[in-house]
């Protein structure tokens, strides 16, 4: 994943050093806040708050990746085992090395808690009809259902990068399609904005979510 950070360039326009402080301290920035909204989730999903529902309706899109994140988290543990036995003779370089496994596992763990208490959300409630469709801690976007010309269910488990195009895939697929009328605006891991026409994105019960979307009270054709 590349850097969305701005080149310095001198008085005459030539690059000088590469990525500037700003740039580096922003995606540092980044990456803290999303490993802190991991660490957040893993309490959210303990004390069972789901985040950002408010009166929206709930579609989860979790259910697809827990086997997956389950392995992850066993071979962390399984690693820690062996460096465990490998550096036994070595006590100072383990407690770093059993940290930075602890970390990971937490990590990980937050991983799949973000995907359960951030599930999409559809909220029809409020002034504007809203479809917020989410991935982790690290994708939450924001779709007027105004904007949405079709949505259907599809599923597509090859996804090819195309400019205008979001595709949101768990476990290697995504289930439905929204196409839109105008763009919406999406920022990236590290802060990069990017204008989208197309998303697909993955949700457990796809024939509800479709459902819903269509008989929302901004109206939604089907795609021909």
């Amino acid at each position: 994943m590349s850097a969305a950070a701005d080149t310095v360039t001198t008085a005459g326009g030539v690059p000088a050093g590469g990525v500037p402080a700003t740039g580096a301290l922003g995606t540092v920035r980044h990456l803290v806040a999303h490993e802190v909204r991991l660490l957040a989730s893993i309490a959210r999903w303990v004390a069972r708050r789901p985040h950002g529902i408010g009166r929206g309706r709930a579609f989860s899109y979790g259910r697809g990746q827990g086997a997956m994140m389950f392995g992850f988290g066993f071979v962390s543990v399984l690693e820690s085992v062996c460096m465990a036995v490998l550096l036994r003779n070595h006590p100072a370089v383990h407690r770093v090395v059993f940290a930075l496994d602890v970390y990971t596992l937490l990590l990980i763990v937050g991983m799949h808690a973000a995907s359960v208490t951030r599930p999409h959300v559809l909220d029809d409630t409020g002034d504007e009809a809203v479809l917020r469709i989410r991935r982790a801690a690290h994708v939450d976007v924001r779709v007027p259902l105004a904007a949405i010309a079709s949505v259907r269910r599809e599923l597509v488990t090859t996804h090819e990068k195309r400019d205008g195009r979001l595709d949101l895939a768990i476990g290697a697929q995504t289930t439905i399609t929204l196409e839109l009328s105008s763009p919406v605006r999406h920022f990236t891991f590290l802060g990069r904005p990017k204008d989208v026409t197309t998303i697909r994105f993955h949700a457990d019960e796809p024939e509800a979510l479709v459902r819903e979307i269509r008989t929302a009270p901004e109206p939604v054709q089907e795609l021909t």
